[in-house]
């Protein structure tokens, strides 16, 4: 079925793409100083949104395909 395929795809890709930002994100709080201030919040902000949109496919995909 190729929406289940895209479905994983997407769900797969956000999952990296989440866990990403946060080895970014943790990196920058470590590195401290102006790159710190500039660039830590937005990217835990990023975080939180990647999170959500992937929650959200993996709840369309456990609903869509309960076989």
């Amino acid at each position: 079925m190729i929406s289940g395929t895209i479905v994983k795809i997407l769900s797969i890709t956000f999952l990296i793409a989440v866990g990403v930002v946060l080895i970014l994100g943790i990196g920058t709080l470590f590195k401290g100083g102006e790159t710190s201030k500039k660039y830590s919040n937005k990217l835990m902000q990023l975080r939180v949104l990647l999170q959500f949109i992937a929650i959200i496919i993996l709840v369309c995909f456990a609903y869509f395909f309960k076989n």
